[in-house]
Order: C-alpha cells, then structure tokens, then sequence
C-alpha cells in the first residue's frame, strides 16, 4: 500500500521516526541500523516502508534499504516471527551478519538478540537457509539524500544490483541532480 516515504524528519525517539510529507506526519517504527543513519531532524530523507494492518492496529515500518526491507518481508513470513521480533532481529544485527549467521547456521549470533530463544533462533536458521545471500547487506551504502536514494532506486530499476548501485553512488559528488547523478553512474558501471 505505501511503499516509500521522502518527506523532513520531524520527530526521532529510538525505535520511532515521524517523517512529514507535505504536512502530513507519518510514524514509522524503524530498526537501529536505520535509526542511526538517519539524518537530523528537519532534514530530507527516503525510507522504503512496509504496511501492517492489524485488527487492532496499522503500523508502518521504515528502511533506508531494500536488503533491510526484503530482511523483515522474510522474517516476518516465518512463524511465530512478528514485525516486532523481526525489527528487533534487524536491530541487534545487520542484513550482513544475519545472512553470515543464517549461512554458516550458528544459532549463537541469534539468541544474543534480545527475545529470540534458542528454539526460535533454530527456527529462524531452518527457515531462512538458502533465502538470504551471501553478499546480501555487504556494501550497502545509505543514501544520505533524497536525490542519492532516487539515484539508486533508478539505477536498480534499470536492472543494476543494489551492491552495484551503491558502488557507483560513492564514485558521486554527494550535492549531485538526480539526472547527472544517474548518467555518471551509468558510465561507471559500463567501465
């Protein structure tokens, strides 16, 4: 239903963000490792969201990447693994140290994350064998614009992985306009 939010940090209380967009104040609960990227309040920012609706409540969830996002979608497939569970997974741990716990299956690196047992962390383990790459989280750079996530966001549309994406954003000037910032990119990646 809403898939990503650009709008002014208006508000920041660990685990919650408020995001204006055009006058209109969203909440969104969002992992540490977004948290902490965030830029200051009153400046623009891009989340990529996911929407819960339940019979008590809507919650919306924010991610500064798509790793981060597509991390929760399959967490919270797993049963007895909530969006709570899951943003706490994702906040005791990066996409890249999930995927290398998942990978060399070391339940260890689980139950050290607050309200994961060692039963759900083996859980957790069996359901996500061979979902979660081995690169996944890797080199993920987090736009710290509106205009550098739009610059990813296009260069993944065009068919570019997000670790490639990210490689060639770091190769830009960081006040770049999307459209300059697109086609440097591209003459980059087809060096």
């Amino acid at each position: 239903m809403i898939g990503r939010l650009t709008g002014l940090i208006a508000e920041k209380s660990p685990p919650q963000v408020l995001v204006d967009v055009n006058g209109v104040g969203y909440e969104l609960d969002v992992p540490m490792s977004t948290f902490y990227h965030l830029p200051g309040l009153g400046e623009r920012t891009t989340l990529l969201t996911h929407f819960v609706v339940r019979e008590d409540a809507q919650v919306l969830f924010g991610f500064l990447t798509h790793d981060e996002r597509s991390t929760f979608r399959q967490l919270v497939r797993i049963s007895g693994v909530g969006p709570r569970t899951a943003l706490a997974i994702l906040s005791g741990l990066s996409v890249a140290e999930l995927a290398a716990a998942v990978g060399r299956q070391e339940s260890g690196r689980l139950v050290k994350v607050p309200g994961i047992g060692k039963k759900t962390a083996e859980r957790l383990l069996l359901e996500l064998k061979g979902k979660l790459g081995p690169d996944l989280g890797a080199a993920t750079a987090v736009p710290a614009s509106g205009a550098q996530a739009d610059i990813v966001q296009a260069l993944v549309a065009l068919g570019y992985s997000e670790r490639d994406a990210a490689a060639a954003l770091k190769a830009l000037p960081p006040d770049i306009a999307v459209s300059d910032g697109i086609k440097l990119a591209l003459k980059t990646l087809n060096r």
